[in-house]
């Protein structure tokens, strides 16, 4: 089992076509920078230049976000519900968007990963009810983010800057956002080099 080095991926990022989603696959992938990402019924894998991260330190937070955070106006909780939010990432209408690409055999693959210990998830929650979230992939002091949901406003906006604080007080030093987002932008993501990006993957992952 092995994927092409990165350098060989297409101008888009995609470097890779077919297999599956067994843990050991995904992790050799994310160990590489490359994730998995479904069109139609084939599973591509990407590893785009530039890369789109968040540096924790520099994490922008508006003044009405702060003001939601200083009235704790959700309560947000760390891997309390993962199957639950991923469902909700799974199934979650999007406007301008024709379905998604987490698949049955995606929310099987990720769930796996949870039983064993390198996926979490954050949820936010409002009067015992489920409101938004993020889900993703720890590996050493990096996080590989997958996916989020609001039902209300500023719900996956709230657990995902509660994440990153939390992830930041346990040494992560990158969250990777993988492509461009204006959401994620103005939470302060920016885009950095393939090249930079992996030389900070060998390093965060260390002994992972």
């Amino acid at each position: 089992m092995y994927f092409p080095p990165v350098d060989f991926a297409e101008p888009g990022g995609l470097l890779a076509i077919g297999g599956n989603l067994s843990s050991e696959r995904l992790l050799l992938a994310y160990r590489q920078g490359i994730f998995p990402w479904y069109e139609g019924d084939y599973i591509l894998w990407w590893c785009p230049d530039p890369r789109f991260v968040l540096f924790p330190g520099q994490l922008k937070v508006s003044k009405s976000m702060k003001s939601l955070i200083k009235k704790n106006a959700f309560n947000f909780t760390i891997n309390q519900a993962f199957k639950t939010v991923i469902r909700n990432c799974k199934e979650i209408n999007r406007p301008g968007q024709k379905g998604t690409w987490i698949k049955d055999d995606v929310e099987i693959a990720y769930t796996k990963m949870h039983e064993l210990g390198y996926t979490l998830s954050a949820e936010v929650w409002k009067d015992n009810d489920l409101v938004g979230g993020v889900y993703g992939i720890k590996l050493g002091k990096i996080f590989f983010g997958e996916s989020m949901f609001s039902k209300i406003s500023n719900a996956s906006k709230y657990a995902f800057i509660k994440l990153v604080e939390h992830l930041a007080k346990m040494g992560v030093g990158l969250i990777d956002c993988q492509v461009y987002t204006e959401h994620l932008e103005s939470l302060g993501a920016e885009m950095i080099s393939r090249k930079e990006f992996s030389e900070k993957l060998k390093v965060l992952i260390e002994n992972e």
